[in-house]
């Protein structure tokens, strides 16, 4: 956003040389993901030129997506609300946090109940973690999963995979069978699109490999660097702490699994089935986004999520601000700014 004219010269002059040496840029801090093309591109419109691109299905205006976070508290419903309501505004994709609560009963469905707010021509999906997929498919009762999306007016399903975060949690479920097969089965089940992501580790390539193998409607990455799931329940349990504290250090960036992608999708023995990600995970501003979207070999939207979470929590204005002012920054930079690497 332009700086309005609420100062004289006189008081702009004297900031300047009051704030100079503050002021200063450090050869050491420069951003070397970009060049800076000062000559080639005007200011981006106020607000932001925004066209609309067709992604997983529906119509976006902004290529940020609103990632799975909470479900089943009792601040989610206030939270859910004011993310709908700013996707709306904005035209952004969302994603649920887990609707595990809603399989037993609907007393928290209007939590959830966001297709009123969100409008008909955004993505919006509903979401459960792996282990609530494998009980189902034990139990036979995989078709609550589309009854579960019918009554959410959900375009489609995300399943969390959460291994990590399952063993290190309290109360956590354990896999019985690799979650591979899970999704397949699924996949031959579900009538509707359906998204796979990690929740703050990452796939590795073996793993992509796998899921670029499937007819997905998009990978989500959930890369480490973001909020760590796992060391999170990890420390709800002091007593096993220390034992396997060293695990909540593994995993993969998003650029790094970007790369993995680049090279699985240059394999002619991969049949890729998959063609579209959302890339997650320790993304924390609209620099992050533009450079990892430029990246990307595959039509791609970057989220956030505890950035969001932050903000939704605080009031609805809050977060209006940030997304307008995150949408504003990714614009400037795509006008600006060109990737290195990318010629």
């Amino acid at each position: 956003m332009a700086t309005q004219k609420t100062t004289s010269d006189k008081d702009r002059k004297r900031d300047h040389i009051e704030l100079t040496a503050r002021a200063q840029l450090a050869a050491a801090t420069l951003d070397r993901r970009f060049y800076f093309e000062p000559l080639l591109a005007a200011h981006p419109e106020e607000p932001p030129f925004q066209q609309s691109f067709l992604f997983l299905g529906k119509q976006m205006r902004a290529p940020l997506w609103v990632s799975s976070m909470t479900g089943g508290t009792e601040q989610a419903g206030r939270i859910n609300r004011n993310l709908a309501k700013a996707c709306r505004k904005f035209g952004l994709g969302m994603g649920l946090g887990s609707c595990r609560v809603l399989l037993e009963n609907d007393e928290r469905f209007e939590d959830f109940n966001l297709r009123p707010i969100l409008g008909d021509e955004l993505p919006f999906f509903a979401n459960i973690g792996i282990a609530q997929l494998e009980e189902l498919l034990e139990q036979k009762a995989v078709d609550k999963l589309p009854a579960l999306c019918e009554r959410l007016q959900a375009d489609g399903l995300i399943v969390h995979v959460n291994p990590l975060q399952e063993w290190m949690q309290p109360e956590g479920d354990r896999f019985r069978r690799p979650p591979l097969e899970s999704i397949e089965e699924l996949l031959s089940n579900l009538p509707l699109p359906l998204v796979v992501k990690e929740v703050g580790q990452g796939f590795g390539p073996q793993s992509l490999r796998a899921l670029l193998s499937l007819p997905l409607a998009a990978i989500e990455f959930g890369a480490a660097g973001g909020t760590n799931f796992a060391l999170l329940e990890l420390l709800r349990s002091e007593e096993e702490k220390e034992a396997f504290e060293p695990l909540t250090r593994v995993g993969h960036s998003a650029e790094e699994m970007l790369n993995w992608v680049r090279d699985l999708l240059a394999d002619p023995s991969l049949q890729p089935a998959c063609d579209s990600l959302i890339i997650s995970g320790g993304v924390k501003n609209f620099l992050d986004g533009y450079y990892l979207l430029e990246r990307s070999p595959l039509p791609a939207v970057y989220a956030q999520a505890s950035a969001f979470l932050q903000r939704a929590l605080v009031s609805y204005e809050a977060l209006e601000t940030y997304i307008e002012q995150q949408l504003q920054g990714y614009y400037l930079a795509k006008a600006m700014l060109k990737v290195r690497g990318n010629e």
